[in-house]
């Protein structure tokens, strides 16, 4: 459960949800240092320890050994909505990729990333957002860009799971305005616009400014 720390900072709990005991504790041991995070369970894929702990982000390894990490994401995200998911992976998926994300997984992260990598990835699904790692991309957003020939731009952009931010951001460049302006309406950083518009050009397989707005216009916005 998210909390304010003593010194008054957010801190995120965090689940490692892996069949090796070697790596997650090893994983939660490094973890347990950031001091904007609690590791609440290390644990292998039993349910019990989220009725104990509740935390705010689940690292789920892919590999379990009954090969059936697609079942217990769902169930979790059915079971405990509150809580995000994150796949952890060797190599990318394929196929896979997008049954996970319509379970409901809300970031994918490959264990050869760095440390900084996991806790930039688990902040940033902890505030809302969607991560998908570059290498990632292209199993599952060329299914994306497939759809965009198909369907419109409002259903796509519902399928793909947009946060209320990263809509907020689709709509004002739609207005055309900068990234700066947006920050200034929205009242937060430009570098967090900057994260968002990266996020929105990603999940839509975009790859500039103009084509969200074009999105946007299409979209009757």
């Amino acid at each position: 459960m998210t909390s304010i720390s003593p010194d008054g900072d957010r801190t995120i709990t965090v689940a490692v949800v892996d069949d090796n005991r070697l790596v997650r504790e090893a994983l939660a041991g490094m973890l347990g240092e950031v001091p904007d995070l609690i590791v609440v369970a290390a644990a292998v894929a039993d349910p019990a320890f989220m009725e104990r702990t509740h935390p705010d982000v689940v690292l789920l390894d892919v590999g379990l050994a009954d090969d059936d990490s697609l079942s217990v994401a769902t169930a979790l995200v059915k079971r405990f909505p509150m809580a995000k998911i994150i796949v952890m992976d060797l190599l990318p998926m394929s196929d896979d990729t997008m049954q996970f994300v319509n379970a409901g997984v809300c970031g994918f992260m490959l264990k050869d990333a760095t440390f900084e990598e996991f806790v930039d990835t688990i902040r940033a699904v902890a505030a809302g957002d969607k991560v998908l790692p570059a290498r990632m991309t292209q199993s599952l957003f060329s299914q994306i860009a497939k759809a965009v020939e198909s369907a419109e731009p409002a259903r796509v952009i519902e399928d793909v799971r947009m946060t209320r931010r990263e809509r907020e951001v689709i709509e004002l460049i739609g207005e055309g305005l900068s990234n700066k302006e947006i920050a200034q309406r929205l009242n937060i950083a430009s570098h967090t616009v900057k994260s968002h518009v990266r996020n929105v050009m990603d999940k839509l397989a975009l790859h500039t400014r103009l084509q969200i707005a074009a999105y946007h216009r299409r979209d009757g916005g």
